[in-house]
């Protein structure tokens, strides 16, 4: 500092702009994003950010669920086969969710499917009392399991991640535990990257956006709460070379999968360029932070946001998307570079903004295992639940046509399938019938009115827009039905 006295002095505007600058670069350190990328065999750091700082885990706590259930299966605690009921508390759980009634029976290998793939808040507590006894119980599991991984950031009060003040980890922390999935369960791995689940008539893909758009994504789970932004633990595996990429925080479900890709770029590109990178050692190694989560709730789900944030949100999309494809050009160029002037794989952003490769969706479904025709009866009657609660809600909507209902979205559309099928329908005990082919998304009677109102006296004033999800007392930190994931 006394060696920047004497400038000091010559001009004051030199101490304007030096506070300006520190101020730019506190800003952007507090606003910034957590980020890590390691190699799955070796645990070796590639590129790190705010690695080890504390953070709000979401549904990636589901990666840990899934770990102590398989734990169980392996060592002949429980079966894929076993099944686990429904408890109230599961079925209360927040959405993202399936939406069972309380004493429907799912096998653990239905239920395992159905939270790592639709990020099913009810399927994880289900989990959770089946192997644990409860809640609390399975959580004590969960610690342990994180302390004897080396997860020293780590903790869990619940099994799917709803905001609580308790469930704390970091990058760090969650590249340990990826790296502890594919060595000690590589038998069960095959969970983790479901392309795609079907339940009676609907098909749910995979909130992952790496799953089928990034050349050999093999791995994880995304997550978001209002709190910590939208996080990603992802893998890839390229000429016999697995990389593990965490994000935490980022500003959208498409941007978490851009910024990961370009960090598995990075990665892929750096194998022949390594000896010019300082060593940044071993993730394990890497020295926490003691410090409080950021909480991002007024930047994801508050202010100029007009609506909560939500998994599929591509809001933000435009506004990164400069940033994001001036990034991604480098990347290409560095991976032309160290592949010996080979042409550079497309942009991260344009691998991920098209639909993913087309696959045949596992199929799950509730009470026992079964196979064949009995699989068959399972699934029309699963859809045939589905077409019950469709049509009584359609009943109660056409006796209120005077009822003010916002319009909904169309939903998603199923993939289309192809004979080639992923690992993990190779373990749904069944091909699926062609009996229970998706039917066409019938028209909810909010978008086709029964009968035309009469016509009011005065022009009624329009319901108020319900407020943001910027409020603790609402658990899932977004709006009813958008999925938490």
């Amino acid at each position: 500092m006394h060696l920047l006295r004497p400038l000091l002095r010559k001009s004051s505007w030199t101490w304007i702009l030096l506070v300006a600058a520190l101020g730019i670069l506190t800003a952007r350190v507090a606003h910034a994003e957590a980020w890590l990328v390691v190699e799955a065999d070796t645990g070796k750091v590639l590129e790190a950010q705010n690695a080890t700082y504390p953070w709000y885990p979401a549904s990636v706590t589901k990666m840990m669920t899934a770990y102590v259930t398989l734990k169980a299966v392996k060592e002949g605690r429980i079966t894929m086969d076993t099944l686990f009921t429904v408890s109230s508390v599961a079925a209360s759980q927040s959405p993202s969710k399936m939406g069972f009634r309380p004493g429907t029976q799912v096998t653990v290998q239905n239920a395992l499917a159905m939270m790592l793939v639709k990020s099913a808040n009810d399927m994880a507590v289900v989990l959770a009392e089946g192997v644990g006894g409860s809640i609390d119980g399975f959580s004590a599991m969960m610690n342990q399991n994180a302390q004897r991984l080396g997860m020293t950031q780590t903790s869990y009060v619940n099994p799917n991640g709803l905001p609580a003040d308790g469930q704390i980890t970091s990058a760090r922390d969650l590249a340990i535990l990826a790296r502890a999935i594919i060595h000690d369960l590589p038998e069960y791995e095959y969970f983790y990257h479901i392309p795609s689940i079907r339940f009676g008539r609907k098909v749910t893909n995979n909130f992952n956006h790496l799953i089928g758009r990034y050349p050999g994504a093999d791995g994880f789970k995304t997550g978001f709460i209002c709190a910590s932004g939208y996080n990603l633990v992802g893998s890839a595996t390229h000429n016999g070379k697995r990389l593990i990429a965490v994000v935490l925080g980022s500003t959208s479900g498409h941007m978490r999968a851009v910024r990961a890709a370009q960090l598995l770029e990075r990665g892929f590109a750096n194998n022949t360029l390594s000896w010019l990178r300082p060593s940044l050692g071993i993730v394990d190694n890497l020295v926490p932070i003691d410090a409080s989560p950021p909480n991002l709730r007024d930047e994801m789900c508050g202010g100029k946001r007009h609506k909560p944030a939500s998994d599929e949100d591509e809001d933000t999309v435009a506004t990164n998307s400069g940033s994001a494809s001036s990034s991604s050009s480098g990347e290409s160029a560095m991976t032309f570079f160290a592949a010996g002037l080979q042409p550079p794989m497309p942009k991260p952003s344009d691998m991920l903004a098209g639909p993913a490769e087309a696959s045949e969706p596992m199929v799950v479904y509730t009470g026992p295992t079964r196979t064949g025709a009995a699989l068959t009866a399972a699934v029309n009657a699963d859809s045939e639940k589905q077409t019950s609660r469709h049509r009584g809600k359609k009943t109660r909507l056409a006796a209120k046509p005077d009822a003010a209902v916002e319009p909904k979205g169309p939903e998603s559309k199923p993939d289309a399938t192809s004979a080639a099928k992923p690992a993990a329908a190779r373990h749904a005990n069944a091909k699926p019938d062609a009996a229970a082919k998706p039917a066409e998304k019938p028209i909810a009677a909010a978008d086709k009115p029964t009968a035309k109102p009469a016509k009011p006296k005065a022009v009624a004033k329009p319901a108020p827009k319900p407020k943001s999800a910027t409020s603790d007392a609402r658990p899932a930190d977004q709006t009813p039905g958008a999925p938490h994931t």
